[in-house]
């Protein structure tokens, strides 16, 4: 009987397998989600259609590059450790964002989230992410406030804000 070969040997290219093990799970669980609405067909799609068939064709998509993975010449090194701490950086971020934006408005919800998720780089430079945080937080709140109206408030609920016309749009 032949000895079983490590499965390590079978996976040429592991950056692209992990990658395409990702994309078949990320795939999967938008597939999955989205199937719970309705569907429809193609002529008559329902919520659900568009981001199943998404789903479907990233799953496709990490199929191909896993196979692609066990295929060729074995190139590179091994997978690093996964790095938990900017992961944790950017979707906590994101976290404090929702939770802040009615709260505080987009000007400081917005820095909030540029500041934080850049906490996830090894390369923080606090002048430089505040000036970015400010102006991406002004550039949201032109748009989606100022330009397409949405009704987000722009400044903390508190009077102090009232005096700035900016915080009346």
């Amino acid at each position: 009987m032949p000895a079983m070969t490590p499965m390590r040997h079978l996976i040429k290219k592991p950056h692209d397998f992990w990658s395409g093990v990702m994309f078949v799970g990320v795939g999967g669980l938008f597939a999955g989600i989205a199937y719970t609405y309705k569907l429809g067909t193609a002529a008559r799609m329902g919520p659900g259609y568009f981001p199943f068939m998404l789903g479907l064709v990233l799953m496709v998509i990490g199929a191909l590059v896993i196979a692609a993975s066990l295929k060729g010449e074995a190139r590179g090194k091994g997978v690093d450790k996964f790095h938990w701490g900017p992961l944790f950086w950017v979707l906590g971020s994101i976290v404090v964002f929702g939770l802040m934006l009615k709260l505080t408005g987009v000007l400081f919800a917005g820095v909030a989230l540029v500041v934080g998720s850049s906490l996830g780089s090894g390369e923080f430079k606090l002048k430089e992410i505040v000036l970015l945080a400010v102006g991406l937080s002004i550039f949201c709140a032109a748009v989606f406030v100022g330009g397409l109206k949405l009704p987000i408030p722009m400044c903390p609920g508190f009077d102090f804000f009232d005096q700035f016309a900016v915080c009346r749009v």
